[in-house]
């Protein structure tokens, strides 16, 4: 079995204008996308004299998760199957913050089918997808970091997410692991929806899709609808294709 590879960033030591090198993967150049402001009364920040607070393990189910890491990562092992059915193959690599109670081989097989189900981005026909290790072969690289180092990590590309949102940088997928463990109040699906949600949203981004409305009450939400703030009347969908066909809502402001 292939020894996962150990992947630094050092976030507290960095030069406001220099990025750091995570494995050869360049963090915090650009701008991008994502749900990526704090909603309304929300915020994940520490308020004791504590880094770590307490969360949920599932919704509904009390648990622990640390709000602050170490800033280091490490990269999921292995490579998957290449997934879909034509179109260049979009190469990625997993790598989750250290100390942070997550296995990467676990989060990274979460990824893997959220891109892999025939109802992500592979369903145009038009790429492929496939996880791999090695940071020379990937196009792009998704990380699970604690809110305050992914704060941190969308700060250097212009964004603000207050610890509660995730993000999009060019090539960097940086979902916040409090919304990973306990989603979002009154989300109306299980946690497994809305992480694939938050894959393919963030991952959307990365694919050069925009922000998208409700189109109506009770109709399901656009993937690339920002659930995280609400769903307008929507209905939780994690999927950007519903049967066969490119499903989505009127493009608003911003990116």
């Amino acid at each position: 079995m292939a020894v996962a590879a150990a992947a630094l960033l050092v976030l507290g030591a960095m030069p406001p204008s220099g990025p750091a090198q995570t494995g050869g993967v360049r963090v915090g150049q650009g701008a991008g996308g994502g749900d990526r402001n704090p909603a309304p009364g929300r915020d994940d920040r520490d308020t004791s004299a504590q880094d770590e607070q307490d969360g949920r393990g599932e919704q509904g189910r009390p648990g622990r998760w640390p709000t602050s890491g170490p800033g280091r990562f490490t990269a999921a092992a292995g490579e998957s199957p290449i997934q879909g059915a034509g179109g260049p193959v979009r190469r990625y690599r997993v790598l989750v913050e250290r100390d942070i109670g997550q296995d990467a081989d676990a989060v990274a097989a979460v990824v893997d089918e959220a891109l892999g189900d025939p109802r992500s981005w592979i369903a145009s026909g038009e790429l492929r997808v496939q996880r791999v290790a090695s940071a020379a072969d990937a196009d792009f690289t998704v990380y699970l970091a604690t809110p305050v180092t992914s704060e941190r990590m969308c700060a250097l590309g212009g964004l603000s997410t207050e610890r509660y949102t995730s993000c999009r940088l060019p090539g960097q997928v940086i979902i916040n692991l409090a919304r990973w463990m306990e989603a979002v109040p009154d989300y109306g699906a299980s946690l497994a929806v809305y992480r694939a949600y938050v894959v393919n949203h963030e991952v959307g981004h990365e694919f050069g899709e925009l922000h998208e409305s409700c189109p109506g009450p009770g109709e399901p939400a656009p993937v690339m609808q920002q659930q995280t703030y609400g769903l307008d009347g929507c209905v939780a969908n994690p999927w950007p294709y519903l049967d066969g066909a490119r499903y989505a809502g009127e493009p608003t402001a911003g990116t």
